[in-house]
């Protein structure tokens, strides 16, 4: 074993109140006799997700000799928990296997205007080693993207695992630390990456390319650029 970051609860403090567990994509959090603990010290990543959703500030991360964090294990323990319809569920609200791929009515034209392939789709959600980012073309959005961008389903979507999130209201140290984890472990195949044109979610790009030279990688990537009137820019 050696020193390395991971999760620590103080007991007395945890009130069990299970506010952590969604926020652990790993699944290395859990509520066993009313109180928070850690699964395993190979499930935990040690970029503290949870923290900052616990009420009673009984989460913290520190530095002690530890087992060394495992994408495979993470993957196994999933694989043990998963439901009788199929999907590998950390709690009630995070569902980490794909699903079927959805699609609207098809348009005018015969073909499906939009598509989806995996839950959860928000970067902070999204475990490091899911099923579904195996040779995954991979659409890295900004949150507001699909709402401002009338055809991002069907320009964007098809045929893409997506991720989004806020580079201005969220931990960018945090999404550049999840993103290099994904990319480092995972056979990505090409990354595309949206964002609206305005300054703060620019910031997008910037996060993503600390990320991808620090996971050690080279994947094709493309970059658009959405105008706030609803068209392209680039």
């Amino acid at each position: 074993m050696r020193t390395r970051d991971i999760i620590q609860i103080d007991e007395e403090r945890c009130n069990g109140c299970g506010q952590c567990i969604p926020k652990c994509a790993e699944g290395a959090l859990q509520i066993v006799n009313g109180k928070a603990r850690l699964v395993g010290d190979q499930l935990c990543d040690g970029l503290g997700a949870c923290l900052g959703h616990c009420p009673q500030d009984a989460l913290h991360i520190v530095k002690k000799k530890a087992s060394a964090f495992d994408a495979t294990a993470v993957e196994k323990y999933h694989s043990k928990r998963k439901r009788t319809d199929g999907v590998t569920c950390e709690c009630s609200h995070v569902v980490v296997s794909p699903p079927p791929v959805q699609k609207a009515k098809a348009s005018g034209k015969g073909q499906p205007s939009t598509a989806w392939r995996q839950w959860p789709l928000a970067l902070r959600l999204v475990p490091v080693s899911a099923p579904f980012f195996k040779d995954a073309n991979l659409l890295v959005a900004a949150d507001c993207a699909p709402f401002a961008y009338a055809k991002f389903h069907e320009d964007f979507l098809q045929g893409k695992v997506l991720v989004f999130g806020c580079p201005k209201f969220d931990d960018a140290q945090g999404y550049i630390d999840k993103l290099a984890e994904i990319l480092r472990v995972n056979p990505i195949r090409s990354v595309t990456l949206v964002h609206m044109e305005v300054p703060c979610c620019s910031g997008l790009r910037a996060i993503f390319e600390t990320a991808l030279a620090k996971s050690g990688k080279k994947i094709p990537l493309q970059y658009t650029v959405l105008a706030t009137d609803g068209g392209r820019c680039s």
